[in-house]
């Protein structure tokens, strides 16, 4: 909801969306107590209790008991890593059963999947155990030249549990990717540095003047910008220049396949295919290389892509034409660029830069008052579980909900504090 800061916007009721619609977020976190605010006027039904989550018996088995601390000494500070590769896999069973064989004893938690077309791993665990599975996959002659992104997970494992299996598509999207070209990269956008990729945003964005003639050629064509993620990512943080996709899952993402010439959701709607410039960016790159595929297919020749997404360039160029954080979708949330590159600021006072006057960036939903913290909530209605952004005196109002509407749900959860994240919601669909 866009509005001007310190405005209060009406509360209007929200559409409960179906469970298995929502991002693909795994909340694993749970508090012992709730918080409640005794000046709410509202009058809420029975809230849930968090029941103890069951220790499930998973496809691994951890080194160490479940209340022993973690031993830097002995490579135990924990870290995600992520990976993926577009390759030819002639037999993903046998590979699937390789590595769960190596896995095991390893303390993995996270989602790996594996198919014709190659593999996606976003994963935690000990530092020793996560980058032996990384180094062992690169061992593979098909995964050599693989990029490996690592990042701290301060609070132990980022994911709920370990899922490592062979999956159709490696990303979600309508009608599938198995069809796609995936595999010849002739196919996909052409993949920029994080250094030649800050170099376009500047001559973009008229930050520099050109220093070469080969600058001042490419600040001469026609650019475009395009966010290939969702627009709750873009709230919490994006490229300078960059529109807030219309979108609340890839698997709707319908850029470029507009047949009108003018689409206000639409930003590649009308342009000319054969001379722009579009600049594509997801937050690892798997998104994009997916994407791009069907927009060659359309007719759109000048495709460019941020190698390794917006982690690996906050990695290498810090927060330079970045804005806010990077959502992750784990259970981390959202990453200041300091994460990735020690010393790089949460740049959020470029707000007068933005594309739009009235936009959603770094702003609570509810009212649209600015917020220090970027960082998304699920609200506590289970059937509605939105992930929103809220500031604290909504949260209080509405007891974790996200509109007035859910207040009055049948089933709700307590509110959590701070960064707490709710348990999945199997766990509490039958509670009493």
């Amino acid at each position: 909801m866009a509005m001007a800061c310190g405005r209060v916007a009406p509360l209007l009721p929200c559409p409960v969306r179906p469970l298995h619609r929502l991002p693909s977020v795994s909340p694993f976190f749970c508090s012992s107590s709730s918080s409640s605010s005794s000046s709410s006027s509202f009058s809420l039904p029975r809230i849930f209790p968090i029941r103890p989550a069951s220790r499930t018996a998973g496809i691994v088995a951890c080194r160490r008991g479940p209340d022993q601390e973690p031993d830097a000494g002995r490579g135990d500070d924990f870290v995600v890593v992520s990976f993926y590769k577009f390759v030819v896999i002639e037999n993903p069973q046998t590979d699937v059963a390789r590595h769960l064989a190596f896995l095991q004893g390893r303390d993995i938690h996270g989602r790996i999947y594996v198919n014709e077309q190659g593999i996606n791993a976003q994963y935690s665990g000990p530092n020793e155990d996560a980058l032996a599975y990384a180094d062992w996959v690169k061992e593979d002659q098909r995964f050599s030249d693989v990029l490996v992104q690592v990042s701290a997970a301060s609070h132990g494992h980022a994911f709920p549990r370990l899922k490592l299996r062979y999956k159709p598509s490696l990303v979600q999207l309508e009608g599938g990717v198995s069809h796609l070209p995936l595999v010849d990269p002739s196919m996909r956008a052409y993949p920029l540095t994080p250094s030649d990729w800050r170099k376009r945003l500047q001559s973009m964005n008229n930050v520099s003047r050109p220093t070469s003639e080969s600058d001042e050629q490419v600040s001469d064509r026609k650019c475009l910008l395009l966010d290939v993620r969702n627009g709750y990512e873009w709230d919490v943080g994006h490229f300078q220049g960059a529109q807030r996709p219309n979108v609340d899952c890839f698997r709707s993402t319908s850029f470029g396949l507009s047949e009108q010439e003018v689409a206000s959701s639409d930003p590649l709607a009308g342009i000319d295919k054969a001379h722009t410039d579009i600049l594509m960016y997801c937050t690892g790159g798997i998104r994009c290389d997916v994407y791009s595929t069907i927009l060659r297919q359309k007719g759109f020749r000048n495709l460019y892509t941020l190698s390794g997404g917006v982690s690996n360039y906050l990695k290498n160029e810090g927060s330079a034409e970045w804005v806010g954080n990077l959502f992750v979708f784990d259970g981390r949330l959202s990453l200041p660029p300091s994460t990735y590159k020690p010393g790089a600021n949460t740049n959020a006072t470029a707000r007068p830069n933005m594309v739009h006057e009235n936009n959603t960036f770094a702003r609570c939903y509810i009212c649209g008052s600015e917020l220090l913290e970027f960082r998304h909530r699920n609200c506590a209605n289970l059937d509605c579980n939105q992930l929103f952004l809220s500031c604290s005196s909504c949260v209080t109002q509405l007891s974790g909900c996200c509109c007035l509407h859910c207040t009055s749900a049948p089933r709700l959860r307590p509110v959590l504090p701070g960064p707490q994240r709710y348990q999945k919601w199997h766990m509490y669909r039958d509670g009493e």
